[in-house]
This record gives structure tokens, C-alpha cells and sequence, in this order.
């Protein structure tokens, strides 16, 4: 029993100290260093496990997949610093802000695509709250249903390809995988991919940009009031609107918007493809962002900022991941994971309910964690367990896990990007008004959960077509 004991304490160490605003990487590290010596001392962890820790972590600086991150972060850093969202904006703008809520579909559209630039939440909520949450103040927008939009939009980074959380909940889900079939005997594995997560998040992903689109859509319709069409420019005294006024709208909307397209189109067409691995379509974006920036940005040097920038991001993450790893050894060390197996096999309902456990775990640690936390502790955990039981399909379930953490990122009252919107939103945008705007957008995301559980094959059909089996 003392293992156990010590193994319920450490998650609970963990917890306490993250929410008293710790930071995660060293609490992790730390906390689980204290319970190895506390193991050691009551003789139920030989302190000899630790000698593990250095090649674990020369295979995770190793890892061929991860590489893909620092990479696909400088890419949405460049892409950021080139000012590509502030075009992009105008020129949606003035193609769709005459129609009721265009403006708000505009946004949207923006939205979608610096979530697959950038790749990260944050930096895409931060930047739609600079850029897109004054110009739809501007124009007469409600500020709940703005504020609502931009966050909503934000956190599309979670699940559109190809978002680095993918990247990295694919490569915990294929050594899960691996580690689920040879528990099971099964000495020749399958493998599930960063790609096949890419593929599987496509088709949901378009889905809960349609749901967005069709909710503003009817807000304006039923209230006309919250979201204003745009007014057009009047024309100075004395000329008239040139007759190719349209033509010149159409020029300008393709020369922002082409670009920018085309890059995320090579990278995820490649991946997709199977003409190049992640990592590789990784470097293919990285570089198309320099050369797109060289191309904007003129003479402004932007390589060196932008290399610190994505150091630093970079870094964060795989300290997470270092402190992950020994959190992990000494959890399986304490003989966690067999008390976490025995749990979720012996909850009433069979696999469903070991998968409902599972995903209300991971909605509430949402809260106090953030999702490179939780794909790095709690995946590798319950991950295995559940891949061994039967009709639970490997693809799906990353999906089921990166939408839940959508939705726990961006649901009141304590979702982080409610917080990052805060931070920037301006003075008139109250709180109240964010959590407000973004409770409809939160009942869709369930509703995509919902759908996604009797519809397996939004997740699975793609990566299965693709594949070919």
C-alpha cells in the first residue's frame, strides 16, 4: 500500500504546487525528486531507477519527430513578426464586412489560418486580441460575442493541423501504442503517426469552423444588432468610385492571402502525402516563412528576434518535457501506472467508461494544467491502458484528447485562453464579457466531443483513406 500511498501523494504534490504558481518544469522535476528519495528511504524505489533518466532524455532530444517543433515554431513566429494577420484581416474585411456578421467570419477565416501558422494558442490569442477584437469594436460588434469569436478562434491552434500539440500528442500516442500491443504479446506493433493525427484532426477541425461560421451567421440574423455589416468607405467629394473598384479588392485580397496559403498547403500537402515526414515539412515551412518575410518586411531584419523568440519557446517546452520524463519514471517507479491500470479496467461501464474517466480528467486538469503538461504526464499514463482495450482505435482517441483539450482551454472560469484575451482585450471589454461571448462556442465543442463519440469516422475515415486500409 505505500507505494500506492506515495504514488497518489506525488500527483497530488504536483497539483498543489501549480496552482499555487510554481513553475511546472521545475515542480515537476522537484516534487518527483523529493518521492524518489522518500521511496528510497522507506525501501519501495531503489534509487538506481534514476540511472534511466539520462538516456531517456538523450532519446527525447534524439526523437526525430520532435524535432518538427522548433521548426514548426519558428515558422508561426516569422509568419507572426511579418505582420501577415494584419492584411490577411483588411483584406477578409473588405470582402466579407458588407455582409450581416462578415466581419466575425472574416475574423474566423484569419483565425483558422494563423492557428495552422502559428500552432500555439497563445500566440494566436494575443494576436487576434491586438489585431481583430478593436477593428470589431470599431465597427458596432457586441463585445461578448467579439470577445467570444477571437477566443474561440484562438484555440483552433489546439487541433488544426499542424498544430504542435498534435505533433506532440502523436508522438506519445505511437510509443503508447507500441507499449499497448507488446503488453499484449503482439511483438511486430503497428504505429500510429504525427501524420495520421494530422489527418484525423482535418475533418473535425472544418467542422467546428463551419459550426462558428454558422453560429455568427444566425446571431446576425436574429440579432442584427451584434454584428453590423460594415459600412463601405464613402467616396471623396467630387470623384467617383473607380469601376474596377471590385477587381482591385479581388488583386489585393489574392496577393495576401495566396501566399500564406500556399505555404501551409506544402507543408500539410507534403505530410499528408506521404512525401515528407513532419520534421521535414517543418523545415519546408520554416524556410517559405523567411523567404515570405524577406519578401513583406523588406530590408527589416527579422531573423535574429525571431530565432530568440522560438529559443525560448522551444526551450519551455522541452524543460516540460525533461520534467515530465522523470515525473514519469518515478510514478511507474512507485508502481503508479499498475494502480492507474487496475482503476480504469475495474470502473463500471467497460471501456466506455474507462474512456469517459479519462476524458473528464483531462477536461478539469485543463484547468490548472497546460496541454504540453498534460500530453507529457498524464498521456503516457493512461494512454497504454486504454489502447489495449478492445474497439478503442488510436487515431480517434488522440482527437477525442486534443478537442477535449480545446474545450478545457477555452471554457470559464478558469480556461487559459480567457486569460490570454484578458491580458490584451481593451478596457471596455470586461471579464464578464469574455466568459459571456464564449459559453455558446464551449456548447459546440461539446457537441463536436458528442459527435466524435458516435461518429468515430470523422476522426478515422481520413487517415484510414489515406493509408489506404
Amino acid at each position: 500500500m505505500l507505494p500506492e500511498i506515495l504514488a497518489i501523494a506525488l500527483i497530488m504534490a504536483v497539483c498543489v504546487l501549480l496552482l499555487a504558481g510554481y513553475p511546472v518544469a521545475l515542480t515537476l522535476a522537484g516534487v518527483s525528486l523529493i518521492f524518489a528519495a522518500a521511496g528510497a528511504a522507506a525501501s519501495v524505489l531503489p534509487l538506481a531507477l534514476l540511472g534511466a533518466l539520462p538516456e531517456r532524455i538523450f532519446g527525447v532530444m534524439t526523437n526525430d519527430v520532435l524535432l518538427a517543433i522548433p521548426l514548426f515554431i519558428f515558422m508561426g513566429v516569422m509568419l507572426e513578426r511579418s505582420q501577415v494577420a494584419e492584411d490577411l484581416l483588411a483584406a477578409m474585411g473588405q470582402l466579407f464586412g458588407r455582409l450581416p456578421g462578415g466581419l466575425g467570419i472574416a475574423v474566423i477565416i484569419v483565425g483558422v489560418l494563423l492557428a495552422a501558422a502559428k500552432g500555439i494558442v497563445g500566440a494566436t490569442a494575443v494576436t487576434m486580441g491586438l489585431i481583430a477584437l478593436p477593428t470589431m469594436l470599431r465597427h458596432g460588434y457586441d463585445k461578448a460575442v467579439a470577445a467570444g469569436t477571437i477566443a474561440a478562434t484562438a484555440t483552433l491552434a489546439q487541433i488544426f493541423p499542424p498544430a504542435t500539440v498534435l505533433v506532440l500528442l502523436g508522438d506519445q500516442l505511437s510509443n503508447s501504442y507500441q507499449a499497448a500491443q507488446l503488453a499484449q504479446g503482439n511483438f511486430a506493433p503497428q504505429t500510429v503517426s504525427v501524420a495520421d493525427l494530422f489527418a484525423g484532426a482535418l475533418i473535425p477541425g472544418l467542422v467546428l469552423v463551419l459550426c462558428y461560421m454558422l453560429y455568427l451567421i444566425a446571431t446576425a440574423l436574429v440579432f442584427p444588432n451584434k454584428l453590423p455589416p460594415v459600412a463601405a468607405a464613402a467616396p471623396v467629394e467630387g470623384n467617383t468610385p473607380p469601376s474596377n473598384a471590385g477587381l482591385q479588392t479581388l488583386r489585393r485580397f489574392g496577393a495576401v492571402l495566396v501566399a500564406p496559403i500556399a505555404l501551409i498547403l506544402a507543408v500539410l500537402g507534403s505530410i499528408l502525402g506521404g512525401m515528407a515526414t513532419p520534421t521535414e515539412a517543418a523545415s519546408v515551412g520554416a524556410v517559405g516563412s523567411i523567404l515570405l518575410a524577406a519578401v513583406r518586411a523588406g530590408r527589416k531584419n527579422l531573423l535574429l528576434p525571431v530565432a530568440l523568440r522560438a529559443t525560448q519557446i522551444t526551450s519551455m517546452i522541452f524543460l516540460i518535457l525533461i520534467g515530465a520524463t522523470l515525473f514519469s519514471l518515478v510514478f511507474r517507479g512507485l508502481g503508479g501506472d499498475v494502480m492507474v491500470e487496475r482503476t480504469l479496467t475495474h470502473l463500471p461501464g467497460g471501456v466506455a467508461g474507462a474512456v469517459l474517466a479519462v476524458m473528464l480528467a483531462l477536461f478539469l486538469l485543463g484547468f490548472v494544467m497546460d496541454a504540453f503538461e498534460i500530453i507529457f504526464v498524464v498521456v503516457p499514463i493512461v494512454a497504454p491502458v486504454l489502447l489495449q482495450m478492445p474497439g478503442v482505435d488510436p487515431v480517434w482517441l488522440g482527437i477525442m484528447m486534443a478537442v477535449n483539450l480545446q474545450t478545457s482551454y477555452m471554457h470559464p472560469p478558469l480556461g487559459p485562453t480567457l486569460f490570454y484575451l484578458r491580458g490584451v482585450a481593451p478596457p471596455e471589454v470586461t471579464t464578464r464579457h469574455i466568459y459571456v461571448g464564449i459559453i455558446p462556442f464551449v456548447l459546440i465543442q461539446l457537441a463536436m466531443l458528442l459527435a466524435l463519440w458516435f461518429l468515430p469516422g470523422l476522426a478515422t475515415w481520413l487517415p484510414h483513406r489515406l493509408s489506404g486500409s
